[in-house]
């Protein structure tokens, strides 16, 4: 009996693991900016697996040719806070549209007057995710933010803690950092790249071909005011992750104090 509890404890634990890996569904950087107060966003996160993991681990569904539509709407409260949520949807790879889950989230940063070109923040996030996208169905998320920025470049580190909240909260949080470089040309355009990793949890770093890391090569549309678009190449570093994926995102921001009434 002894024996067979270690087996299944183990079982639950490498396919929670799998399970909480990098979030498929919001593929960005933060760089330590919110919305001013009073004003509105909204941005749309579109990505598609084109070459990915193909053996889906128990319930998860595999990654190979899933495409992942989500809403974010965002609120400005003061120049240092921001809300925001996430409504997940995915098309699966059979054709399948279907519901992919929630998220809040409260971001919190240094104000724009504080420095000239350095920035810090955190971003907080609960997440509520259906069984077959994540299989603890809970989770959090720390997003510690460093950001600097000036004329020229920007460069941007989210070095993320996330915690589970269901079967595998015991195994501690783990470590999924990320990365942004960009060039801007001419204050047009930006251009660069984004990375993200997966090591697993702090107190059991993944092996390297159970890891999972990402580069994007990115481009960035910076000429338009309150308009912000994103879109990359990802190519998969290790066995254990995607091959090839596509994102963009979309987004537009209002001052909703001062759009007129009728």
């Amino acid at each position: 009996m002894k024996r067979w509890a270690a087996l299944g404890a183990l079982a639950c634990a490498t396919f929670a693991r799998d399970a909480r890996a990098l979030d498929p569904f919001e593929i960005q950087v933060y760089d330590a900016t919110a919305n001013a107060p009073g004003e509105g966003g909204l941005e749309l996160h579109l990505n598609r697996v084109a070459d990915g993991v193909r053996v889906g681990d128990g319930a998860l569904l595999p990654m190979h040719h899933q495409t992942h539509m989500t809403l974010e709407p965002s609120l400005g409260i003061f120049p240092w806070w921001e809300l925001g949520a996430y409504f997940q949807t995915a098309l699966r790879a059979d054709g399948t549209f279907d519901y992919a889950g929630v998220k809040l989230r409260s971001k919190f940063v240094t104000p724009p007057e504080w420095h000239p070109h350095l920035r810090l923040g955190a971003n907080f996030e609960l997440s509520i995710i259906p069984t077959v996208y994540d299989a603890d169905r809970w989770g959090t998320e720390v997003r510690p933010i460093v950001a600097w920025e000036d004329a020229s470049w920007l460069f941007a580190f989210n070095p993320i803690v996330g915690q589970s909240l269901g079967g595998s909260a015991g195994e501690g949080p783990s470590f999924e950092p990320a990365l942004k470089a960009m060039h801007k040309i001419a204050g047009q355009l930006g251009v660069g790249f984004e990375y993200y990793g997966d090591f697993g949890p702090f107190g059991t770093i993944l092996p390297w071909k159970e890891q999972r890391h990402y580069l994007y090569e990115t481009i960035d549309l910076l000429a338009v005011d309150r308009f912000e678009l994103n879109a990359g190449l990802g190519e998969g570093l290790t066995p254990a992750s995607n091959g090839v994926t596509f994102k963009i995102i979309v987004g537009y921001g209002w001052d909703l104090l001062r759009m007129p009434r009728r």
